[in-house]
């Protein structure tokens, strides 16, 4: 063990400094190789939420298939669309809020490749925004560069807290490109884009699930059946995605960030899921007026349309002439079974 002598002065590098030798050892081995990935991983695919509420749709759909056979005539026809057009509503307003292109950028550009590596790679970068984070991607252009698959797709959730994943992307020695876009969303970054998205993700999730609760009312409704509430709740609906997509739409009034990689910048713009959102609940605008519509001055048809004909017909059914027998009206104690004389008439 090393001892400082009493006249040895005292130095940072003799106390708690290991020497560059050593700390260029810990870095590498193997023929000096950066321990960033010792086996090439597979890039991210498909999301697991988004997949499961499609497989689950998918399978609300196939069992209404499977009952359309039972309906007769032409209702058959309209039950398919209505089950079409609901269902479709139904799984986009989940979905929105598991997909990550609400907002996205895209650039092709030359960059440096890793930390402790002069290696330069060219490569499309992309920036994709959702309402619970932010997805990175990196592709080589070719893909195989420098030895090595460049192909990577990257999630950082601000759900919980986004340091945590930007300090395990630190310790896998991700490519510096992401390192780069993933240390903007930071909370010690001096842009500050962090607050604004993870707020107004927050804001349009929480509308769109209540979105999707009106959704559930409208179907119910529309079952029991009362047409007019039902296009009520469906007007509900459309209100809440338009919430969901304004309040999405405040990160643009924040102060532009431009995002500089190698000689590129660029900067985010509206994607699918934003106009996605956008267009379902104009479609939920719309068949929610129709209803509310048809059912004010054409209340006959629309309950014709929906199957609620059976109290009408209860209405319109005329019983013939009866007479309740005196014996039963005078008696003092009830008997066990009414008896009723009814009056035939008889032709002449």
């Amino acid at each position: 063990m090393y001892k400082r002598s009493k006249t040895e002065p005292l130095s940072l590098q003799s106390v708690c400094l290991p020497s560059r030798d050593h700390l260029y050892n810990r870095m590498t081995f193997y023929d000096d190789i950066y321990p960033f990935y010792p086996q090439q991983r597979s890039s991210f695919i498909f999301s697991g939420h988004l997949l499961t509420v499609i497989l689950v749709f998918l399978g609300v759909a196939t069992t209404f298939l499977l009952i359309l056979p039972g309906i007769r005539g032409k209702s058959r026809l309209f039950w398919t669309f209505r089950v079409i057009i609901s269902l479709f509503i139904g799984v986009v307003i989940v979905a929105l809020n598991y997909t990550s292109d609400w907002a996205e950028a895209r650039v092709n550009t030359t960059s440096s490749y890793k930390s402790f590596s002069s290696s330069v790679v060219s490569a499309e970068i992309g920036l994709h925004v959702g309402l619970y984070g932010v997805n990175v991607t990196l592709k080589g252009t070719p893909v195989v560069q420098l030895n090595e698959t460049i192909d990577y797709n990257e999630m950082f959730s601000w759900e919980d807290s986004i340091e945590k994943d930007f300090e395990e992307a630190l310790e896998r020695g991700l490519p510096n490109p992401i390192l780069y876009l993933a240390e903007k969303f930071t909370t010690t970054n001096p842009c500050g884009l962090i607050y604004q998205y993870r707020y107004s993700g927050r804001y349009a999730s929480a509308t769109l699930w209540t979105a999707f609760c009106c959704w559930v009312l409208a179907n119910i409704l529309l079952c029991l059946p009362v047409i007019l509430y039902a296009g009520y709740m469906m007007l509900a609906t459309s209100a809440f995605i338009f919430f969901s997509v304004a309040s999405f739409s405040t990160i643009m009034n924040v102060p532009a960030c431009i995002f500089s990689v190698g000689v590129a910048s660029f900067q985010t713009h509206y994607s699918h899921s934003f106009w996605l959102a956008l267009a379902t609940g104009t479609l939920c605008l719309v068949v929610g007026g129709v209803l509310v519509l048809f059912d004010l001055v054409v209340p006959e048809k629309v309950r014709a349309a929906f199957s609620v004909a059976v109290d009408d017909l209860e209405d319109d059914l005329q019983y013939g002439e009866g007479y309740l027998n005196s014996v039963f009206l005078n008696s003092d104690h009830l008997p066990c079974k009414v008896m009723t004389s009814v009056h035939i008439p008889v032709s002449s």
